[in-house]
This record gives C-alpha cells, sequence and structure tokens, in this order.
C-alpha cells in the first residue's frame, strides 16, 4: 500500500507496525504531529497501546525505560530542547540495557531560538549509550523504525535507538511511501520475549545498577560499547532480511555515485537529498565527484566509510551543526577514523552549512568543490561557514535597523 506520508506520519506508521504496547509522550514542535497521530489510533483502537502523556521528556525517557525493563516494546519521540531535557534519563535508560525506539526530529537549539533544522540536538546524545540511525526520506523514517527494533532487541545487543529525522524539510514534507504489508512485518518482528526482563512475574530476576568502585563501572561501560559495536554485524543481517522481505535494502552508508569520484560531499540526513541533485548538475559538467551519507553516526561505520573513500582526492564534510571552539563535529569523527587509514583521501575539508534550516544552494555545492580541490587544502581542521553575499546583506540590515553596529568584516563565502 502506498500513501503520501509525512515524516512524522510515516514514523506513527512504523510504531505502529512495529505493533508497540506502550507511548509515553510529551508535545514539541516539530514532533508533535507524530504523538498526535499516535494517541488518535490509540483512542479510536486502530493501535492497541497503551499511550500516557507525561509531564516533561525527562519523565518520558524514564517511564519509557522503565516499561521496557518490564519486557514490553515501548515506542516514543521528541525534538530538539525535549532531547535535551531527556539526555540524563537517557544515560541511565541505556544502562539499564532495555531496547527501546525513540524518534528524533531534529531542531536548531536555542539560543537564539529557531523552529528549523540543524544536528546539534542529536549529536549531543552521541556518548549516551544510545544507537542512532540517520533516515533521509520519509520512507526511510518507516523501515528504520521496524528494523531498530530488530537491532535493539537482538541479544548481541540490547541497547535503545534514536531513529533521527530533520524537522521542516522532511517532517512536515509529504512523499510517497510504501507501507509494508502488516502479516510481513509481524513475521519479521514478532512478540518481544526478553531472557533479561527485571519485573516479569513468571521469571523475576534482578540487576544490579550501582557500583562501588571504577573498576566494576569501567566493566559495564565497556560492555555497553562493546554492544554498540556488535550493532554493525547484526544490523547487516537485519538488512538483508528487511531486503529480502520488502526490496529495500539499507547500508550502514547510502553512497550515491561514489566508485569513480574523485571528490566526495559527506552529508547526513535529508539535506543528502539536495546534495545528490548537486553532484548530477556538477556531473553534467564534467566533474568527477559522488556522495556519502552515513546512515549510521553510533556506532559510527568507520570501516564501511573507509572503504567507500579510499584512494579520493578530497573528501568534502558538511557539517550541519557547531561545537563552539571545536568546529564541525562530524568532520572531527571521520577525521580522527580515517587519519590511521593506509590510504586515506587526500585532502579533507569541514563545512559548516544548513545551520538553523540555512539553505545550501548549487552555487556553494560549486565552491566547496572548487576550494577543496585546491594545493592548500590538505587535512584542515578550521571549519569553513558557508555564507552568501545575499545572507550577509540580510544580517547587515537587521543590525542595522536593530541601532547596532555593522561590522567591516564578513563571513562570506559566497559571493552571490
Amino acid at each position: 500500500m502506498k500513501q503520501m506520508l509525512t515524516g512524522n506520519a510515516a514514523a506513527a506508521w512504523g510504531a505502529r507496525l512495529a505493533d508497540v504496547d506502550y507511548v509515553p509522550a510529551f508535545p514539541i514542535t516539530p514532533q508533535t504531529e507524530i504523538i498526535e497521530t499516535i494517541s488518535h489510533w490509540s483512542s479510536d483502537g486502530t493501535m492497541g497501546c497503551r499511550f500516557v502523556m507525561m509531564d516533561s521528556e525527562h519523565a518520558m525517557v524514564t517511564a519509557a525505560g522503565a516499561a521496557a525493563a518490564t519486557g514490553v516494546r515501548v515506542f516514543t519521540a521528541t525534538s530538539s530542547q525535549g532531547l535535551l531535557y531527556a539526555l540524563e534519563a537517557m544515560y541511565t535508560v541505556a544502562g539499564w540495557r532495555v531496547p527501546l525506539v525513540m524518534v528524533n526530529v531534529s531542531r536548531g537549539i536555542s539560543s537564539p531560538i529557531t523552529l528549523e533544522a540543524d544536528h546539534n540536538d542529536i549529536l549531543s546524545a552521541r556518548d549516551t549509550g544510545f544507537l542512532q540511525i540517520h533516515a533521509e526520506t520519509c520512507q526511510e523514517v518507516v523501515d528504520s523504525i521496524i528494523m531498530g527494533y530488530r537491532i535493539a532487541e537482538d541479544p548481541r545487543v540490547l541497547l535503545p535507538i534514536i531513529i533521527n529525522m530533520d524537522g521542516f524539510s522532511l517532517s512536515f514534507t509529504r512523499e510517497p511511501v510504501t507501507i509494508p504489508d502488516k502479516d510481513k512485518i509481524a513475521s519479521f518482528l514478532p512478540t518481544y520475549h526478553p531472557e533479561h526482563a527485571l519485573f516479569r512475574a513468571s521469571s523475576p530476576m534482578s540487576q544490579g545498577v550501582a557500583v562501588l568502585g571504577g573498576g566494576a563501572y569501567s566493566y559495564f561501560k565497556y560492555q555497553t560499547h562493546l554492544a554498540a559495536m556488535n550493532a554493525i554485524e547484526v544490523h547487516n543481517e537485519i538488512a538483508d532480511l528487511y531486503g529480502s522481505l520488502t526490496g529495500r535494502h539499507y547500508g550502514l552508508v547510502d553512497s550515491y555515485k561514489t566508485e569513480d569520484a574523485d571528490y566526495v560531499f559527506i552529508i547526513t540526513n535529508a539535506l543528502a537529498t539536495r546534495g545528490k541533485a548537486a553532484v548530477d548538475h556538477l556531473r553534467l559538467q564534467g566533474k568527477s565527484v559522488g556522495l556519502l551519507r552515513p546512515r549510521l553516526i553510533r556506532p559510527l561505520p568507520v570501516e564501511a566509510i573507509a572503504s567507500q573513500l579510499e584512494g579520493k582526492k578530497g573528501v568534502i564534510v558538511i557539517d550541519q551543526n557547531i561545537s563552539p571552539g571545536l568546529g564541525g563535529i562530524l568532520f572531527q569523527e571521520l577525521a580522527a577514523a580515517l587519519y590511521s587509514t593506509p590510504h586515506r583521501p587526500d585532502r579533507i575539508k569541514s563545512f559548516v552549512g544548513g545551520l538553523g534550516g540555512k539553505n545550501i544552494s548549487q552555487d556553494e555545492f560549486d565552491y566547496m568543490l572548487s576550494a577543496v580541490s585546491q594545493d592548500e587544502y590538505l587535512w584542515t581542521d578550521q571549519p569553513e561557514l558557508l555564507y552568501t553575499q545575499a545572507e550577509w546583506a540580510q544580517m547587515q540590515s537587521m543590525l542595522a535597523v536593530a541601532g547596532k553596529e555593522v561590522p567591516d568584516d564578513n563571513y562570506l563565502s559566497i559571493d552571490t
């Protein structure tokens, strides 16, 4: 069955097809449509889940983890400031080693406040112990949620997982989505029967969540790391099964025209669709370019990324985030991962673009390719902000209206 669905509606369908038991929720733009849809389905009997509105995202994630510890299948969703409010509980829940799926609809973090997308929210959660899959399309949102439960519930993993999508540019964008057959998904994702449920009356068991001494703490933290790394192998197995069931196969990374490319853009999430169009445009000009989109951010599939970039002349990392005092987060991780590879790319350069939903034009893609192909750009860690003449003129106007001094210097990278 094919329908036109927003990214939010696609996420609700993913939870519905996964036959979740419990949905603790708290509203926040631009995620609220997900829980509104599930609330409606829960109230009219379409979904047989228990839907509970909580008083905060912190309470929401705590309730989700506690429910998952009893062996039920749990779904929830959040965004931006809500994700940050939940961070303390996320570390706790991951330490409990309980599987659940949470959707994050990425949105820039205050201040200044914005409702549009960038990735500082989701990348702030990369060390919590939650796995992360980043989706490009509405179809991928549905499929990744379903696959996410199989990955999270695998005994080799047993960790919660976040499915991330961009706010507005995907959450409220309608795309054709093939909704998988319910019976096929039921066979792919059967009822969860964990062996380690804390409070199951038929088989009670106890787990300690407090330790004394660094030795025990180190052991449990490293076990979480090893379980996260297991998710790479488990993901590949599950992707093969899901591909044979639906005809849609998802790799650890999504490569686009990289085989014969000299230069490769690295982009995550929905902006990759625009990036692919930019690659097509550059190809028509005879430029040897491709695009690589990491789907998994945690665990980071270093070998899969390195194999796609081996021997390339240049890599252009577009960071839709910024770590003040350091630069682009994705660039730092990729540069560190690639540095020790035997056939690493000749050049790698970080560009910060897409903050707060900022558009990236074809001219900017042209500029990035031209810049990274110059000899002076090798392995540079200083990010360059993508900023056009038109955007600078708008900023100057806003400063003037506010009575602020307009500085002579600017952030210009593109003179258009």
